[in-house]
C-alpha cells in the first residue's frame, strides 16, 4: 500500500505554488498553506479576519509590554538604590524577574483582551426576524 502519486507529489512540495495570496502574503485558500481542502469564500474571510485579529493582538500586547517594562523598571531600579531592604535583598536576578514578570503578564492579558474584542467585533450572528 503506497501513497498515491498525487499525494506524494503534493507532500513533496516545499514551496507555496498557489497564487491565491492576499495583500499580506497569506494563502487565503487554506490555513497553513498545505491543505488539500479548498476553503469557501466565507471561510477565507474568517481565516483572514482571524489572522488580522491575531496580528492586532500581538501589536497591542507588545505595546503594553514595553510600557509596563518601563513603568516597572524605573521604580524597581530606583528602590534598589534608595530603600535599604531592597538594596540588601533584591539582586540582579530578582530585579529582572520583577520587571519581566510584569511585562509578560501585561503582554498576555492585552493580547487575550484584544483578540476577544476583535472576535466580538467580527462576529456575525444569524438573526432571524
Amino acid at each position: 500500500m503506497g501513497i498515491p502519486s498525487e499525494l506524494r507529489h503534493y507532500w513533496a512540495q516545499k514551496t507555496l505554488t498557489n497564487q491565491n495570496l492576499n495583500h499580506n502574503g497569506y494563502d487565503i485558500n487554506n490555513c497553513n498553506g498545505r491543505s488539500l481542502l479548498i476553503a469557501s469564500p466565507a471561510e477565507e474571510q474568517k481565516i483572514l479576519q482571524a489572522r488580522l485579529c491575531t496580528q492586532e493582538g500581538v501589536r497591542a500586547g507588545v505595546k503594553a509590554a514595553v510600557i509596563t517594562c518601563v513603568a516597572t523598571a524605573v521604580p524597581t531600579l530606583t528602590a534598589v538604590r534608595v530603600i535599604p531592604w531592597a538594596k540588601a535583598n533584591l539582586n540582579y536576578t530578582a530585579q529582572a524577574l520583577i520587571i519581566s514578570a510584569a511585562s509578560i503578564a501585561a503582554y498576555f492579558i492585552t493580547v487575550d483582551k484584544t483578540i476577544l474584542e476583535c472576535a466580538r467585533r467580527n462576529a456575525h450572528y444569524n438573526k432571524r426576524d
